[in-house]
């Protein structure tokens, strides 16, 4: 098949672009890595995380009952945790365990007061 007048092979149009780019190729040049603390432009380019939601859980205490049971449930019912007054609770951030506190009020409210925070190492092993 013959080419047109004016129209070239893909080879001749790479051909074109190279030589109107300086007539070779080069090598790209890349910024140099280090192991040295994140540059100022570094940690702008992460300041867009801070403002993610994060899910912050605690667990007071965990049970398992009988549908029967459960069904017996009326308003004043009691149900019994596996944990006792005083003992510490889990926290969680997007249902991750990150640490764990103490039950706290302040104002008529509830709060958590953290004792613990999980070692990036057992962080890692929940995350799989």
């Amino acid at each position: 098949m013959a080419d047109e007048p004016g129209k070239g092979t893909a080879g001749d149009d790479w051909a074109a672009a190279l030589a109107d780019q300086g007539g070779g190729t080069h090598a790209p040049s890349f910024e140099e890595l280090s192991d040295s603390a994140p540059s100022q432009t570094g940690s702008q380019n992460l300041d867009f995380l801070l403002d993610v939601p994060l899910e912050i859980t605690v667990e007071l205490g965990k049970t398992s009952i009988i549908i029967n049971k459960m069904l017996q449930l009326t308003q004043g019912s009691v149900v019994e945790l596996n944990k006792a007054a005083g003992d510490t609770v889990e926290i969680y951030v997007n249902r991750k365990l990150m640490g764990k506190g103490e039950v706290i009020v302040v104002n008529d409210r509830f709060g958590v007061r953290i004792t613990e925070i999980i070692s990036q190492a057992d962080r890692i092993k929940n995350i799989a």
